[in-house]
Order: C-alpha cells, then structure tokens, then sequence
C-alpha cells in the first residue's frame, strides 16, 4: 500500500497502481470536477496515470501554475492532432511544453505557410470540440515499434528506451503519440490558444539531422490572459532590437565577417561608450582596477582552470602558433589569475580586485544566433576579487551594492536567483554545499529575497544571477557573483598569511552588464529605442524655421555642446514639419525650434520626446542648465 499525505495532513491509503482520480474522487467529487492533475511527491502526474510511489499529494487545478504546463503540453497534442488530420504525410516529432507556450516539431517535404497555420488551428478547435478524452496506455516495445511503424522519429527515440523503462502511449481520437504525459483529461480543456510561427528546428538540435518545422503556439487557462500575452508579443515585435537598430543606425551584422560578430555603428559606439564611461567610473569608486589581457592565449592554460574539459563545446578550435596550440579565450578569469600570480601577494594586500572590459569568443550554433543578444564575440564587462575566507560575506555585499546602484541607474528592477552545483562540475559536493551557504546566508541577512535555480551554476562555483525586469515584463540575464573555490586550488593560488604561511585566496567572478552586446540589445527594446537623454546618440536637435535663423539656432548648439550636450543644427531645406517628423522618428529626446521671437528673446520652443506637439517656451540659459543637469543626474526621462 502507498501512503499520501494531504496537504491539510489527512493521509489516503492506496494500493500500488491506483489512479490519481480514484484519490482525488475520496477527497470529493467538486475537486475531481476541477482537477487538472496532481503533483505526488514533487512530480506531476495526469489523473490516469498509475500511482508507484507515496509522499506529499497535492491536486491541481487551473488556479496553479503547474497545470498551465499541463495543458500546454496537451495543446502539443492537439496541434500534432490536427496537422496529421490535414497532412498525413507529417512525421512526427515531439511537442513539449515551453515558457509561455508549446511546440510541435513534423518532418515534412514543404515548409508550413501562414495559410497553413490558419487551418491547423481551425481543425485543433473542431479537435476541441470533440471533447476525445486523453487515454493513456502502457504498451511492450514490439507493440511501440508496431503503432509507430510509419513514423521513423518515434522509432529512434523507442530505440534508446531501457529494459526497465516504461513506455507508454496517448490517444486523442485519432491520433496516438509515444509521450510520458502529463495531460489534461479531454481536449475540450484547451479553449484559449493561438498559433504563432514556425521555424526550422534540426532533429534532437543537431546541425547534421534533417531539418524539420516546429510550429510555435501559446494556451492559457483564461481568455484574458491569452489576449495580454499576445499584446506582450506584438508589443515585444515593435520593440526588436534588430529593426530598431536598421531604423537607428546602431549595429549591422555582415557575412563576410561572420555570422554572430557585432559592427559597432558611431551611433551605437555612443551608447556603448557612455555605458563603459559611467562603469568605469563607477567601479574605481568601488575599488576595482583596470586591467586588460591577450584575445588568444595557450590551450595548457584551458586545460589547468577545466574550460577545456568542461567547456570545450562552447570554445573555438585551437590554431597553431610554433607548434603550440591557442584559442580565442571564453572568459577573462584565467588571465586575472596570471596577473595575481605574477608576484608574492599578503594578507594585507587583499582584497584585490581587477575588472577589464575584455574581449571573449564563444562557438554558439547558428541556429540560436540571435541579433546582439546571442553572438559569438562579445564584450564582458569581468572582474575578480581575490580575498580571504573571512572576507567573502563583505565583499559579497560589497558587489550587491554595486549591482544595485547600477540597475537602478539604468532603471531595472530585478529578481536574485541562487544557482547551485551543475552536473558538470569541479570541486567536492562538500566545497560546493559549502560555497552555496556561504552566498545563502549573506542574501538571508541582508533580508534579501531570492529564488534557488537547482543545477544553474558555473562548473567551478555557484552564483547568484540577477535578472533584469524590463518595461514589458520580461526577464533578462543581468548581473551575476559567482564565489568560487575551485579555481584557486586548480591554479594553486597563495598569499602570506599574518602568521607567514601560505594560505589559499577564495576567488569571486563577477559582471555587471555582462556582455555589452546584449546588454545594450536589451536596453534598445526595454526603451523601445527611446535613450534616457544621457544614452541618446543626438541628444537636441535644433532646428530654424527658416535660414535667416540658422546662425541663431549655430549658437544654440554651440552653448549645448559646451554644456557636454550632443547637439546637432538640423538647417536642411526640407520643411519644418518634415525635419520634426524626422526628429521623432530618430526618437531625438529633445527638438529645439528657433524662430524670430525666439531669437530676439535668446530662446527655444522645446518639443520632447513622446508628448505629441506640446510646445515649451525656454530661455537657451534655462534649457542648457535643465541638460546639463539631466546629463550629470543620468535622469531616465525623457
């Protein structure tokens, strides 16, 4: 017998094989009506699927967020469902559950069109409105190889199963798929849902598969919730990095360079150049100093801090300089390490801490290169402390100072995860238990609240990772601190102790931007490409109604630029209405326009940004000073 344990503290004895249903009907039949699934000791399960093991047993309905995953999953199903039925030459793939979604991957001769997509999603609501329950059947390997006979993806994955795996089958009228579950109990569940796009998806994500078409959809649990979502998505279109960046002229990408590398623009050169200026300034007020260290360097010093052993997948490959092998290198630490080691340190010379805007190259596949938000050569923005045991809350607290007043400088909010000992990783469970309180307790004491990211951490040590909330509610990587035992030992790093010994330092990584490329991605679709005034490429634009002003508006840019404004005299012989539409769409923070009572008055009639063609009456000293302070204060707005 198996023994569950409510949540209230009741318990239910079932024997072994039970149906989830059966416990959720003894608990009553209204929860049995509104129950999506259940979650028997930390995994979900559908309510047909046998019950092998006891523990907490807690029932799901739409209320909790576990089941939104459920019934994504179950959308797969009726997607897969519908193509079959309309295109039964479609091999199938596998059809899991995503963020905010679901995807179906099918082999297919032609790719799907947009029109294909309407008529996938009418036959899934005619698949919705047969209400086919989802049946659930455990079957023999040869009777798995016979059902998908025709269906040469399945047969691979059944080919890989174990002796002792359970395999098992879901029906849905007409259509069976090799699948664990969970699902919803009919496909009348799935009522609010919306297919996207399809992409090209190479089998298991191998490059040398064939390519298949995966079909992008979303479902939720309420009508609302579905049509804020896809305001998300449009909202998220309108706000591309890539296009935002043709229209401002901030980055291109070029074949014959290659594919992931960034061309830095003048205009977004700015945005990047003001970012490291007000970093770098920043970071001497902490107590950080500059360093910098070699783009390529030997494979032997890979080999000591484990990236070849652990990271070799995500280098480039290694070319021959003397007979010796060297690669681009993915990460600046161990070139800091060098540096510590070039002399005899003491325990009165740590902490130390070294920061470079450093050059780093990492191999990501072309299929998931992604504008500048996933390249392959990027700039990070890396530092490392080198400190002792005693020392490491403080510094630990001493960096989430520093990652805190730079987000709220670029106006983020933020969530903390605390990411914990990968399945590939250096060190002792031991070390690694002990690196993770060790950054546990400084966030409890702080009173700082955070999540735990099971299996997130750098193989040579756990890290918190701050995640950046931006305007429309999505989440980006942002700062990380990562504290690290290993790579000291691995480089076998010292300094004398106050009691002349050799001691051991503790190491901690950290970025603030991270890699400047997304970061600034990141900021061009959280502003919608609308700088704060200090990050603009044209900060004021001035513009002469007529020629007879334009030595008068000449003199505006010049009191601007003196105040450390980017101003630009806009004098061109289009109209004035054509030079201020151009201003808005350039997202030009502030227009100045300048006329006969403006220069007889030495003033400006200031249009900003985003309030239409509201109109301000300044003196040129008044909006100079206003500038100038909004320059030095890094104001967000306009």
């Amino acid at each position: 017998m198996l023994t569950l344990r409510l949540p209230d503290g009741a318990t239910r004895e079932a024997p072994e094989g039970a149906l989830p249903r059966e416990i959720v009907a003894s608990i009553g039949s209204r929860l049995l009506r509104d129950a999506i699934a259940v979650e028997v000791d930390g995994e979900v399960l559908d309510l047909t699927t046998p019950l092998r093991k006891g523990g907490a047993f807690r029932v799901l309905t739409e209320k909790d967020a576990e089941s939104l995953s459920v019934l994504r999953h179950s959308g797969a199903h009726i997607l897969a469902t519908a193509v079959r039925r309309l295109r039964p030459d479609a091999k199938i793939g596998f059809g899991p559950s995503i963020e905010d979604g679901f995807y179906y991957d099918f082999e297919v001769e032609e790719p799907f069109t947009p029109e294909d997509l309407e008529k996938f999603e009418a036959e899934m609501r005619k698949v919705i409105a047969e209400k086919f329950s989802f049946v659930r059947e455990e079957v023999s390997q040869p009777e798995a190889q016979k059902r998908f006979a025709d269906d040469p993806l399945k047969l691979e994955r059944l080919g890989e199963f174990s002796s002792d795996e359970i395999i098992s089958t879901y029906t849905d009228g007409p259509f069976v798929d090799l699948c664990r579950g969970p699902h919803v109990p009919d496909t009348g569940y799935l009522k609010h849902f919306k297919l996207l796009h399809t992409a090209g998806a190479y089998w298991r994500g191998d490059e040398r598969r064939q390519m298949l078409q995966r079909i992008y959809a979303t479902a939720w649990f309420r009508k609302e919730d579905l049509e804020a979502h896809l305001h998300r998505l449009e909202e998220a279109k309108r706000r591309d990095h890539r296009a935002l960046s043709q229209l401002l002229d901030l980055y291109s990408t070029d074949a014959r360079v290659g594919p992931g590398l960034i061309l830095w623009h003048p205009k977004g050169a700015i945005v990047r150049n003001e970012i490291e200026n007000y970093e770098r300034a920043l970071i001497l007020r902490h107590g950080y100093e500059l360093v910098y260290t070699p783009h390529i360097v030997s494979e032997k010093l890979f080999q000591i801090s484990g990236h070849l052993e652990n990271f070799k997948e995500g280098m480039f490959g290694a070319m021959d300089v003397d007979g010796a092998a060297y690669r681009p290198k993915p990460m600046n630490c161990p070139g800091h390490i060098c540096i510590y080691q070039s002399r005899q340190r003491s325990y009165r010379d740590l902490p130390i801490r070294y920061a470079e805007f450093g050059a780093v190259y990492r191999y990501e596949r072309s299929g998931v290169l992604h504008g500048m938000m996933r390249v392959r050569g990027f700039t990070q923005d890396d530092a490392h402390v080198f400190c002792t045991l005693e020392q490491v809350p403080a510094e630990i607290e001493r960096l989430m100072d520093l990652c805190d007043e730079m987000l709220r400088t670029f106006g983020y909010p933020y969530t903390i995860e605390l990411a914990t000992r990968p399945e590939k990783a250096l060190g002792s469970p031991e070390l690694w238990k002990q690196a993770e309180a060790t950054l546990a307790d400084v966030l409890t004491k702080r009173g700082q609240a955070y999540e735990m990211d099971e299996g997130g951490g750098a193989f040579y040590g756990p890290k918190l990772d701050f995640k950046l909330i931006d305007a429309i509610g999505r989440k980006w990587q942002g700062p990380t601190v990562q504290l690290d035992f290993n790579l000291p030992e691995r480089f076998g790093l010292e300094y004398t102790g106050a009691d002349n010994a050799a001691h051991r330092p503790i190491m901690l990584h950290r970025v603030l931007v991270g890699s400047m490329e997304r970061f600034v991605g990141g900021l061009i679709e959280h502003f919608a490409g609308a700088f704060p005034l200090w990050l603009a490429p044209e900060q004021v634009r001035v513009i002469p109604i007529a020629d007879d002003f334009r030595e008068f508006a000449a003199s505006v840019v010049r009191r601007l630029k003196a105040r450390g404004a980017r101003a630009h005299l806009d004098d061109r012989s289009e109209t004035l209405n054509y030079r201020i539409r151009d201003g808005e769409t350039m997202k030009v923070p502030y227009m100045a326009v300048v006329g006969k009572r403006e220069a007889e008055a030495d003033s400006i009639a200031l249009r900003v940004r985003g309030a239409g063609k509201k109109q301000e009456i300044l003196t040129v000293a008044d909006f100079t000073a206003r500038v100038e302070d909004e320059l030095a204060t890094r104001a967000l707005v306009p």
